[in-house]
């Protein structure tokens, strides 16, 4: 008998346990999915704050301005080693204590890099603001391998691709805060410690909502069938599953160098703009439409999918549209007075690029199930980190110096290089992981099939009954019953295997799936 009211004390029940009762989607999955989108957002503030002030920093603080841009790349390189600590944390232990964990390394890093300002660190700021950046760095990995973990167990099918984009697309909105706020709040070198205090507010409220608010990793009785099997497979032979896994492969490589490229352009678009006399102000316009037009798409792209369930369709739709103006930008920022076609065309690579991101993490659990979720998305970011470096030191080596023209705007006190090579190297790229991914991705959608073989999930906490944990009437009571299995065949079986022989045992005995009269004899 469910109890009626409360979480019940079966709430650490297993997954199993729940699909037995049927399938419950909780009011409180949005309050999760608030408190991860907060973290993300901080945590992308964080990262990129001090790259738009980078000379007033510097020259605040006596710094150089390498040691500036390693208070960014702190984030690449430490994401690629604790990435896999990541994805263990996050299938093992769970999806609240990684982000409880994720907002505390979040908070304290944001703490110590406003330690500078005052009188304990002045001694030796670099030191105090890179182990916050470092913090912070070991804060993401946690926060951006979460949405999908948290889709999957906590929201119904038709509703998993919504989530995934909202909290996927936190990160770059918090990217664009921090490219208006940052130079917003510091004028001059008075207004550092004040940017520094900002940053902190939304840092502890997220901090305090995961440690508050966040009750369970998995809520009492699944949403659906995938969720009833999330993280089936334990964590080494997930990973050595991944690995043998074509579909999954080509999408992490394909996909991976998508990310790379994303963060090439991201972060060399004023070097190479610069050239031709596009002033900081347009280049910062260029990143914010950038990041606009891509939140805008994935909002109407994880719309779409969600309803229709097109995953591949739409990401090689997108990629093909990627790659396209890719090509544009690799010409047209070569050459000088194209504001117009430059905001146009960066804003249309947000708009195809960037849409895709949450579609490409759903895919990847997708062709994995029953593979942990965590596993599933997180090494293709690792991966897509790895690939970010490779792509931009190759950008970078082929960049060479000429006579400076007199339009030029770069303000390094050097001659500006020619990036016209490796622009086109970047297009090239582009347009040949897209053509991989095109040709060669196949899979199908293993975690919808396993779906499809148990009762639909609900739609919502409004079908049950209130404050009951009962499953809803069988949305097909006059099917066709299949012959109960004969006690021989449950010998033997267990976890999710036996619920499902268990479930359709059940439907013999009661079609209308534990309802019998008018409210007797429930499950």
């Amino acid at each position: 008998m469910a109890r009626t009211t409360g979480d019940p004390p079966g709430a650490a029940a297993t997954p199993a346990l729940g699909a037995m009762l049927g399938y419950r989607a909780y009011a409180r999955r949005w309050v999760f999915l608030l408190v991860l989108s907060l973290l993300s957002c901080s945590n992308a503030t964080l990262w990129l704050s001090f790259a738009p002030v980078a000379d007033t920093i510097a020259q605040h603080f006596l710094l150089s301005t390498e040691q500036i841009n390693w208070l960014s790349l702190v984030f690449l390189v430490v994401s690629i080693p604790s990435g896999v600590v990541a994805i263990w944390v996050l299938d093992s232990i769970g999806l609240r204590w990684a982000t409880v964990l994720g907002a505390w390394l979040n908070f304290a890093g944001s703490v110590l890099r406003a330690l500078p300002s005052t009188a304990i660190g002045t001694q030796a700021p670099f030191a105090f603001f890179m182990g916050g950046q470092g913090l912070c760095a070991l804060a993401q990995t946690l926060v951006i391998f979460s949405p999908a973990k948290l889709a999957a167990v906590w929201f119904p099918e038709h509703q998993r691709a919504t989530a995934n984009m909202i909290g996927t697309m936190s990160n770059p909105l918090g990217i664009l805060v921090a490219n208006v706020l940052s130079p917003a709040l510091v004028k001059k070198e008075q207004g550092i410690l004040i940017m520094l205090a900002t940053y902190i507010i939304p840092a502890g409220l997220a901090c305090l909502l995961a440690t508050t608010c966040l009750w369970e990793s998995v809520p009492p009785t699944p949403p659906s069938a995938g969720a009833a099997h999330s993280t089936s497979e334990k964590f080494l032979d997930g990973l050595k599953l991944l690995v043998r896994n074509k579909a999954y492969v080509i999408l992490a490589v394909c996909f991976g160098g998508g990310v790379g490229i994303f963060s090439s352009f991201l972060a060399l678009l004023e070097q190479v703009l610069c050239v031709y006399g596009y002033s900081n102000e347009f280049v910062g316009l260029c990143g914010a439409l950038f990041i606009a037009f891509g939140i805008l798409g994935a909002l109407v792209l994880g719309l779409y999918v969600d309803r229709t369930k097109h995953f591949t369709e739409a990401i090689k739709v997108g990629f093909c549209l990627t790659s396209v103006v890719c090509v544009a930008f690799a010409l047209v920022s070569q050459l000088q007075g194209q504001t117009l076609a430059l905001a146009a065309i960066c804003s249309l690579f947000g708009l195809f690029g960037f849409s895709v991101a949450p579609v490409a993490m759903e895919l990847a659990v997708e062709c994995s199930f029953p593979v942990g979720e965590g596993a599933a998305a997180g090494l293709i970011f690792v991966l897509g980190q790895a690939e970010g470096m490779l792509v931009m030191l190759l950008l970078t080596s082929l960049t060479v110096r000429r006579a400076q023209p007199s339009f030029s705007t770069c303000q390094d006190g050097l001659d500006p290089l020619d990036w016209r090579v490796s622009m086109l190297l970047m297009a090239g790229l582009s347009v040949l992981f897209s053509c991989c991914l095109v040709l060669f991705f196949r899979t199908p959608y293993r975690r919808l099939q396993a779906e499809a073989g148990t009762s639909p999930s609900i739609q919502d906490d409004s079908c049950l009954a209130a404050a009951d944990h009962m499953p809803c009437p069988a949305e097909n009571p006059e099917a066709t019953p299949r012959p109960p299995w004969p006690q021989q065949v449950l010998q033997g079986l267990e976890g999710p295997a036996l619920v499902q022989r268990l479930r359709e045992q059940s439907r013999v005995e009661k079609p209308a799936w534990g309802w019998e009269g008018s409210g007797a004899g429930r499950l």
